[in-house]
């Protein structure tokens, strides 16, 4: 008999309603979820339901698709475990949680993973809220990445988790160049967990070369662009919305540590052009 659906609604219900009612009814969410219909909620009217359906359905997609591009290549190394542990330590998940997303992780690495119909669902449930889908992408690549190569299978993976949420190709590649410059930015700066092992800490000149591609933009760009593409960014990363928009509260960590890049970003820059 499956139960995560069920303790996973409960858990989130009652972190969104803050009550016993919300808690019951994202367990009826997860229920439903249990008996084989997943996150199919058809005319959802955006109500509490829908809200603990959105923070279920991400919370569950990320840890079993992570659990598919650790994967990708045959097995799951101990770097991708390691950074599915590091993360979920980051986002501060004990006991239930925890379980919840181990369980999601190793459903996502076993044979025969409905990849393609858990996006689908996944993207329907999420509705327009691109950032939220934003998130979600870059957090796989982080996962992909996290040996410091990407191999041919492994960005077959990333291509397929893009196109079904609705990015192009150049938009993927775009992301990617910002997640290793950001995984340079942290292996330079020493904050937060490692996410490439081995190679030598960027120099002045690299920091300031990364912090561009973090922003997603280029040094002959006008300091007005670059500043119009630091604030989308920082709009489309804000904790506080991408809640409202169905981020996990407990995954709120992961936004805070993207603005905080971002912002480190764009004060190198700023200063470098004064």
């Amino acid at each position: 008999m499956r139960i995560w659906g069920k303790v996973l609604g409960f858990l989130f219900g009652f972190m969104v309603s803050k009550s016993l009612f919300g808690a019951l009814l994202g367990a009826w969410l997860g229920h439903m979820f249990d008996r084989g219909r997943g996150f199919d909620f058809d005319g959802m009217t955006g109500g509490k339901s829908d809200d603990v359906a959105r923070q279920a359905a991400f919370f569950y997609a990320t840890f079993s698709v992570m659990g598919h591009v650790a994967k990708a290549k045959g097995q799951v190394t101990n770097h991708e475990i390691a950074f599915a542990s590091a993360y979920m330590d980051k986002l501060g998940l004990t006991n239930e949680l925890r379980e919840q997303a181990q369980d999601a992780f190793r459903e996502g690495k076993s044979d025969g993973f409905p990849l393609k119909e858990r996006l689908v669902k996944f993207k329907r449930i999420c509705g327009n809220r691109h950032d939220l889908l934003l998130m979600f992408l870059e957090i796989q690549i982080q996962v992909a990445f996290i040996d410091g190569d990407l191999d041919t299978k492994e960005r077959e993976v990333l291509h397929t988790i893009a196109k079904f949420l609705g990015y192009s190709v150049r938009q993927l590649d775009n992301l990617l160049e910002m997640i290793m410059a950001s995984a340079a930015f942290h292996q330079q700066s020493g904050h937060g967990y490692q996410q490439f092992n081995g190679g030598n800490a960027p120099t002045r000149a690299g920091q300031l070369d990364n912090a561009y591609k973090i922003l997603g933009v280029s040094k002959d760009m006008s300091m007005r662009d670059i500043k119009k593409s630091y604030r989308k960014l920082m709009s489309q990363h804000h904790p506080d919305k991408l809640i409202a928009k169905g981020l996990p509260p407990a995954m709120m960590e992961a936004a805070k540590e993207k603005t905080q890049d971002i912002q480190a970003a764009w004060d190198i820059i700023a200063k470098q052009e004064k």
